[in-house]
């Protein structure tokens, strides 16, 4: 599995389980501080559809995944 792919993968499981945890109709609410993650994940997936460059992306590849085309 190439990079690109398995930081998708991740970004969307990380939005999911911090929109699970932040939302109060949600039967693992915590706080809803935790949609501020939710935010931080989406303005780095933003910045890198502009920029072409992901620190999550770069970290995987240091430890042995593919890059992908």
């Amino acid at each position: 599995m190439a990079s690109w792919q398995i930081v998708r993968i991740i970004a969307g499981a990380f939005i999911l389980l911090s929109l699970a945890l932040g939302i109060p109709g949600s039967p693992i609410f915590v706080s809803q501080w935790w949609l501020a993650f939710t935010a931080f994940v989406g303005i780095n997936l933003l910045q890198s559809g502009f920029t072409g460059w992901c620190l999550m992306e770069s970290m995987l590849r240091k430890l042995g995944a593919k890059a992908g085309c």
